[in-house]
């Protein structure tokens, strides 16, 4: 089977997007990881389905790298309406439907796309880090010397600790450096660092929020480029009218042989 597909970056995560609004793309779970893999693939950190739904400008359909569907993906959600876009839906504000429900996405000045994440009402305290969804379960955990910080082998020991091990978890890294944050993640379903996640961008930036109560805007530096996430906070715990802002890049298209056996 031939699938053409789609190549995309936000802020250096990467997704292969395949355009299914005729419904006729069925993979399993071995084409997606096949797909995904950087040595015998294509390459991603996830692969997305723009797919249509009645009601709604398009559907976004997210797996991870290991093949398993996925949960809210924000650099995801930013890309898939750059390629709806692409595509030729033409429009200044879109509203579509993800795992976690209903989001609206406009498109920005300078080539940056503004998504908007479901609202937070909850912030919990583990072990002295905080854990909250934004649309993903994320850890944030403040840190110093954040370039030294081995990601890979840190984030994996708490993803895989008991208390997250069935379910997992995202676990960002943060360094607060007052006017903005640095933020690495090591992401569950791709098991290891990617250069940006978007869902735990918002999540460290919620965290860190500077005022008391009222909007917020948080500059967020990440191994893949610059995000910023603007938000309305009510208390420590509630969050209303979060945006995550960044650019969504084209990179290259083509087509693979898929196996359908």
């Amino acid at each position: 089977m031939t699938v053409h597909f789609y190549k995309y970056q936000g802020t250096g995560n990467d997704f292969v997007i395949l355009d299914n609004r005729d419904g006729n793309i069925l993979l399993k779970e071995e084409n997606i990881k096949a797909i995904c893999d950087r040595r015998f693939g294509i390459g991603a950190d996830g692969l997305m389905l723009l797919n249509s739904k009645a009601g709604y400008d398009f559907d976004m359909k997210y797996y991870n790298a290991d093949g398993k569907e996925g949960s809210m993906c924000g650099n995801g959600g930013r890309c898939l309406t750059q390629f709806a876009y692409d595509m030729g839906i033409h429009k200044d504000s879109y509203y579509f439907m993800a795992s976690d429900g209903e989001h609206e996405a406009e498109m920005g000045n300078n080539g940056w796309i503004h998504l908007k994440m479901i609202d937070v009402d909850t912030i919990t305290e583990h072990q002295g880090d905080s854990v909250l969804n934004t649309g993903s379960p994320h850890l944030v955990k403040l840190v110093e010397n954040l370039a030294d910080l081995d990601v890979f082998e840190e984030g994996k020991s708490i993803r895989y600790s008991k208390t997250f091990e069935e379910k997992g978890i995202n676990v960002n890294f943060v360094e607060n450096e007052h006017k903005f944050i640095r933020v690495r993640t090591y992401e569950r379903g791709v098991e290891n660092e990617t250069y940006s996640c978007g869902t735990g961008v918002t999540a460290a930036a919620l965290v860190f929020a500077h005022n008391e109560k009222g909007f917020n805007r948080i500059q967020v530096q990440t191994k893949g480029g610059n995000l910023a996430v603007e938000f309305e906070k009510i208390d420590d715990n509630s969050f209303r009218n979060i945006w995550l802002c960044g650019p969504a890049t084209f990179v290259f298209k083509g087509s693979i042989e898929v196996s359908s056996d």
